[in-house]
């Protein structure tokens, strides 16, 4: 069965800091103000924007990222995130037809809006330019015939003069203008040595930032002309993503009667997660259930198995530390043979030390800050059998950290890097399984169905 006509839009810009986020954002916000119900998506592999979409909208912000999941998962992933939704709107990544490092056009926002055969929107920087930005939209809109480029916002607009003139030069462009946007720096989203703040370490402020960012939407665009063009689209024929049934075939779970409870870090310190990754786990037979690291002593009652995924805990590192009952019961849980997956901050978590705060002690290995960020999308293969991924199980996923792990892998390493460089890295330590590499287990749904079924077997006593 077919997903149908979701009106949708994409919101894109010619490059990053044009104001995607403010805009893509404030017309959730908006929209969701108005009394529909939108469904929030972002180009790529970001974890903070969605969290933004997410607070906006009262919806899970979803991830569509074709390196990382594969092309034709993206409208089945789009379609699921979707459903019942009355409004798609999509948040693009970078410059419009900026991707994947050398692979041309994969990745990126040009390439999800035409799988998503959905309108674009792009959102222009006219601070210092007027007539100029006509050339500018018609170099976008003419570049990809296939992509369709329906409409602009102008964002940073300096004045009434300023809007009329631009406002001038874009009737010949042949692309309606669908806002203006005044500078203002009332709503914003601050930022960090990696991007963004996520919306848990300010929740309070955050609210009021969106709350702003609708408001300057309400004021400064034309929402029926963008509605109307969101419901503007083709139907997509594809069907709607469906975890269970892509655990279904030949991927091992728990019994049905055995449930092992799996717990899953979350508040401010671990922020990174993508949605789909609970919904294999409860599909695949697990009971998920989150914790947060900084303010909980002990892991929930029962806990079988262990998902740590990425977030900024050097930024609560000395917090972190001085929850020395939880780090134990980590350290616990992962001495007994349980299974435990850690992306990133999870890894760091796990180690000794960050910055010399102790940690679990799980890995031994040492973390520091540096001023050096790696980042950047990787293709990998797992060396051996482990608690996620069986030996020769390949995967794509990125790594977006400034932190140094002194060693970076164990004997026995999580993966081993593939693309763009030949490397191991990582820890595979009994149950454990920590790497500085996020993977989308969408595309590898194994992996989550392997961590619940060790989970059922310890579960059961048969560890």
């Amino acid at each position: 069965m077919s997903g149908g006509a979701i009106p949708r839009l994409v919101i894109a810009a010619p490059s990053s800091g044009a104001g995607k986020t403010t805009v893509a954002t404030g017309l959730m916000a908006a929209f969701t103000e108005a009394g529909l119900t939108v469904s929030p998506h972002k180009v790529g592999p970001d974890y903070i924007d969605p969290g933004y979409h997410s607070l906006a909208t009262g919806r899970p912000g979803r991830n569509l990222d074709a390196f990382l999941c594969g092309t034709d998962r993206i409208a089945p992933l789009f379609l699921h995130g979707a459903a019942g939704a009355d409004l798609a709107l999509v948040e693009g990544v970078m410059g419009l037809f900026d991707g994947a490092s050398d692979r041309g056009e994969l990745s990126s926002t040009a390439q999800v809006a035409k799988l998503l055969r959905a309108p674009v929107v792009l959102v222009v920087d006219a601070s210092s330019q007027s007539r100029s930005v006509a050339a500018l939209v018609h170099g976008f809109a003419s570049w990809d015939p296939e992509v369709r480029l329906a409409g602009v916002i102008l964002n940073k607009v300096g004045s009434d003069r300023h809007e009329q003139l631009l406002r001038e030069a874009m009737d010949s462009s042949g692309v309606p203008v669908l806002g203006a946007l005044r500078r203002d720096g009332r709503a914003g989203t601050p930022s960090r040595h990696l991007g963004l703040v996520p919306v848990a370490e300010r929740r309070a402020e955050a609210v009021e930032s969106v709350g702003e960012l609708a408001a300057r939407i309400r004021e400064g665009c034309d929402l029926q002309a963008l509605l109307a063009l969101a419901h503007s689209v083709p139907d997509l024929p594809d069907a709607p993503w469906d975890p269970a049934a892509e655990l279904a075939p030949a991927t091992e779970t728990a019994a049905p009667s055995a449930r092992p409870l799996i717990a899953v870090a979350g508040g401010p310190a671990f922020t990174f997660s993508y949605a789909e990754h609970a919904e294999l786990l409860a599909v695949a037979g697990a009971d998920v259930v989150p914790f947060d690291p900084l303010r909980d002593e002990q892991l929930p009652p029962g806990t079988r198995g262990l998902v740590i995924g990425g977030g900024f805990p050097e930024v609560y590192a000395p917090d972190l530390s001085a929850n020395a009952p939880l780090r134990a019961a980590v350290a616990d849980l992962a001495a007994s043979g349980a299974p435990v997956s850690a992306e990133c901050a999870g890894l760091l978590y796990l180690s000794r030390s960050i910055d010399g705060k102790p940690m679990c002690g799980v890995l031994p290995a040492e973390a520091r800050m540096t001023e050096r960020l790696t980042l950047g999308y990787r293709e990998a293969v797992a060396l051996r059998d482990n608690a996620l991924a069986a030996a020769g199980t390949r995967v794509r996923g990125h790594e977006f950290h400034r932190t140094v792990l002194e060693p970076g892998a164990g004997a026995d390493p999580a993966w081993g890097m593939t693309h763009p460089e030949r490397r191991v890295e990582g820890f595979v330590t009994g149950g454990v399984h920590a790497s500085y590499l996020h993977v989308h287990w969408a595309a590898e749904p194994a992996l989550a169905g392997r961590l619940v079924a060790g989970a059922a077997r310890v579960a059961a006593g048969r560890g």
